[in-house]
């Protein structure tokens, strides 16, 4: 079998694993009343699928990113929903059951609204390229791997409470491993792109990843404690998402190296600034 398809076999059950324990740590009443908040959820929406796709065109056209390496960083912009938002909330003192229920809608919703996002702004960075992606497949591929099987999570969640406390640990840890894995094997893979990355390019992701951030606080209403959950729910982009779009439409490209070198980035940078955020603040925010 060719390194690139063991690559993409790996990422999809990575993500599939993930999307499970995800589910498995959430519960309806969590997502119910973030649902419930019509204006959270258009300004995550905003957040999330306009302003910071928007904001990497900007960057990506400002630094002239090659028309690959732009593909893999507008394909990690466009996904929402990471699973290290409510921790990298809790760590700022900020509202984590809001982080919960955005993580857990931005995921869902990505799968139909990613693809989407990506096929308006991937043509702006292309130049004489012409980089296409079919949005049907990734959708269905989507559907396969996130959203079917988060939605299996949540319903031993809802049904089985009990199974759902008893599976937790187990696949949290399984989830790690699989993503350590998949890692290892893309930087076995690509670190020759990856050894070429530019010290420029980490200034451009900071700005990526700041900007994120910013989008959600300046549209995370008045609540300090749910400004911060806004702004680490929209900082931190879902890479094993990417990785899949990545993996499935550009195999063997820059644009992996990019996902991946981005991935790596802003789990950094964010938690160190989670981090100083929550040293920061004030006893606990979550409430102010």
């Amino acid at each position: 079998m060719p390194i690139d398809r063991i690559v993409s076999v790996l990422v999809n059950v990575t993500l599939i694993q993930l999307m499970v324990t995800i589910g498995l740590g959430v519960t309806t009443s969590q997502i119910a009343a973030v649902a419930a908040n019509a204006r959270l959820v258009a300004a995550a929406a905003l957040a999330n699928y306009v302003v910071v796709p928007l904001c990497a065109v900007a960057l990506l056209l400002l630094f002239g990113s090659p028309a690959f390496v732009a593909a893999g960083f507008l394909i990690v912009a466009v996904c929402p929903g990471a699973p290290y938002g409510p921790p990298f909330t809790a760590l700022a003192k900020g509202d984590v059951p809001v982080s919960v229920g955005l993580m857990a809608l931005l995921a869902a919703s990505s799968a139909f609204l990613s693809p989407l996002a990506l096929k308006l702004v991937l043509p702006l960075t292309a130049g004489d390229r012409t980089l296409t992606i079919d949005i049907v497949k990734m959708d269905a591929t989507l559907l396969a791997t996130q959203l079917l099987p988060l939605a299996a999570g949540l319903l031993i969640r809802a049904r089985r409470p009990e199974l759902a406390e008893r599976l937790a640990g187990p696949s949290k840890r399984l989830s790690f491993v699989l993503n350590l894995l998949t890692v290892g094997l893309i930087i076995a893979v690509q670190y020759r792109f990856l050894l070429a990355i530019r010290p420029i390019s980490y200034a451009g992701m900071l700005a990526l990843a700041l900007a994120s951030v910013g989008a959600g606080w300046i549209l995370g209403g008045r609540n300090i404690g749910r400004r911060k959950a806004m702004a680490f729910s929209t900082g931190v982009r879902n890479v094993g998402v990417g990785l899949v779009i990545a993996t499935s439409s550009f195999p063997g490209t820059p644009a992996v190296t990019a996902a991946l070198a981005y991935a790596l980035f802003q789990t950094l940078a964010l938690a160190a600034l989670a981090f100083i955020w929550g040293r920061l603040g004030g006893p606990n925010d979550a409430t102010s």
